[in-house]
């Protein structure tokens, strides 16, 4: 097999594929991920599992959809009895790191919006709450929450998911906290009267929900944090002596809103230089109700615009968001550089491959909406992949359907590394005429929410099928859904589902749509007998 590489996988927090200069933004600055794509394989067409935080991280480190892993939505640990990849670099002589963003298990302590229905007039026999025993609400699946880093005794204990080191700077923009806010403020001890609405500095160039100047200068900022210790990280094991390879995972907590750039990244974009999507106005009326719904809220000065939950905004107010978040990405690709000259100067880039990607993608502007939503929109489910590896895969394009499930058995199978039983994905760089390792028809994207929104009455359950051609999204107890013909519609304009001539082709898709979902149903555990 030769040397087993090492791996830099790294990560960010809600960015568009096509918020990379290699995917054909003209106006972000990103030289050291674009030179990264130039070096290896970049991915046209990659696709998340779910387009919510805790689902799709879960799913990119099981390699297993968020049905089978149970993460099904934000506000569901991952049970440590899942298996993830990292585990098995570990059992197989790898040194494992986390720096940055986890977002395995909760960050806040709000109370959930989805519970137990009542049953007053029967028993409820204490233990059994739960149709299986590996309940998440017991001690160890509580340590990534906000109130317990307010004791300054508490870390994360390793090995955790697999990382025998961990380093958390989990929340968003300048709110984050865990080591990285003991690090800031070990340099700065006021550093808590810096971040925050509350202690913004006057501005009033970029008006918008969520976004404020932050007086965290950029050397404090969490993006510093996390390059600065990958850095010392890359350095002390090259230093060390030691022959382990390793899988170090960065985990930007950015370009998530709140829009927060810190000191000239802020005004780094000017807003009159982004041009919005095309899509940025009001909706056309083929649009699907939930989408519409928002709209209308805006329309009647009702909008809620504080939350993580997507609402509509103008093309001026979509111009400032992408601004602002370019800012933020700008910030990153320059860590990012400084992290890969440390991987040259610690002498072992040579035998490193780097792995960019990000958790899912942000409307920023899609259909005049902001955030993220049970809204499918290619903007929110497509998200960017980079694979490079000194000596292979140099300049390569790829427009297959792949995505954040196939992680997981790539990683391990580069590393030399049998996937357990019920992994699911294939490995991208396997050109095995194998039928279940050729490109895949379709894609699948899994999405639930605990409350009702967006005009529904019920918590959301929503799937959603994309093949080359097409985009398919059915909810639960709903008589509309979506059909896309993204080949002649790549804008998601005009809303097929309702057309009788599209009939046949959406009747073929809901039926491609049941296979998928069999195909994905679980494979483990295997029989131990024939009964």
């Amino acid at each position: 097999m030769g040397e087993r590489p090492n791996f830099l996988f790294i990560i960010t927090d809600q960015q568009r594929a096509d918020h990379l200069g290699c995917y054909g933004n003209t106006v972000l600055r990103t030289p050291n991920m674009d030179a990264l794509a130039a070096r290896g394989a970049r991915f046209e067409r990659f696709y998340v599992a779910s387009p919510v935080c805790m689902p799709n991280r879960a799913t990119l480190l099981t390699g297993r959809m968020p049905t089978l892993h149970k993460v099904r939505m934000n506000g569901i640990p991952l049970h440590f009895d899942q298996v993830t990849f990292p585990q098995l670099l570990r059992a197989a002589g790898y040194r494992t790191a986390l720096i940055g963003k986890a977002h395995f298990q909760n960050m806040t302590d709000r109370a959930p919006l989805l519970t137990r229905r009542a049953t007053d007039s029967l028993i409820r026999i204490a233990g059994f709450d739960e149709a299986t025993r590996n309940s998440v609400a017991t001690a160890g699946y509580d340590q990534e929450r906000r109130s317990r880093w307010r004791d300054p005794r508490h870390r994360i204990v390793t090995p955790y998911y697999g990382f025998d080191e961990v380093e958390l700077c989990n929340d968003h923009g300048d709110k984050t906290f865990g080591d990285y806010e003991r690090w800031a403020t070990r340099r700065e001890p006021q550093f808590d009267e810096l971040r925050g609405a509350a202690n913004a500095a006057c501005d009033a160039a970029h008006v918008l929900p969520q976004a404020w100047r932050t007086r965290v200068p950029e050397e404090l900022y969490s993006t510093h944090y996390v390059a600065e210790r990958a850095t010392a990280w890359l350095e002390q094991h090259a230093s060390s002596g030691t022959r382990k390879p390793f899988f170090l995972a960065l985990s930007f907590p950015d370009p998530h809103h709140p829009f927060t750039p810190p000191g000239r990244y802020w005004n780094l974009y000017s807003p009159e230089d982004v041009t919005p999507p095309r899509t940025c106005r009001t909706p056309a009326p083929s649009a699907p109700p939930h989408v519409r719904w928002l709209h209308a809220q805006h329309a009647a000065g009702s909008a809620l615009r504080d939350s993580a939950l997507a609402f509509a905004v103008s093309a001026d107010e979509a111009r400032v968001a992408m601004a602002l978040t370019y800012g933020m990405i700008t910030m990153i690709d320059e860590r990012i550089g400084e992290v890969l000259r440390a991987l040259t100067r610690a002498g072992i880039a040579s035998n490193t491959v780097v792995v960019f990607t990000s958790d899912h993608g942000d409307l920023m502007g899609d259909h005049g909406l902001l955030l993220k939503a049970p809204i499918h929109y290619q903007g929110l489910i497509r998200v960017p992949f980079i694979w490079s590896e000194p000596g292979r895969q140099s300049g390569n394009t790829r427009d297959d359907l792949c995505g954040t499930l196939d992680i997981a058995t790539t990683i391990l199978q580069r590393a030399g590394i049998a996937p357990p039983q019920g992994m699911q994905g294939r490995n991208l760089f396997d050109r095995t005429t194998a039928p279940r390792l050729r490109e895949p028809d379709s894609m699948l994207v899994e999405d639930e929410t605990q409350g009702a929104s967006l005009g529904f009455e019920e918590p959301i359950r929503m799937r959603t099928l994309v093949t080359r051609r097409w985009r398919l999204t059915l909810n639960r107890n709903q008589g509309w859904g979506e059909l896309y013909d993204l080949e002649n519609d790549p804008d998601e304009n005009r809303n097929l589902w309702a057309q009788p001539d599209a009939r046949e082709n959406c009747n073929a898709l809901v039926e491609m749509l049941a296979r998928k979902m069999m195909d994905l149903s679980d494979g483990s555990p295997l029989p131990t007998a024939r009964a």
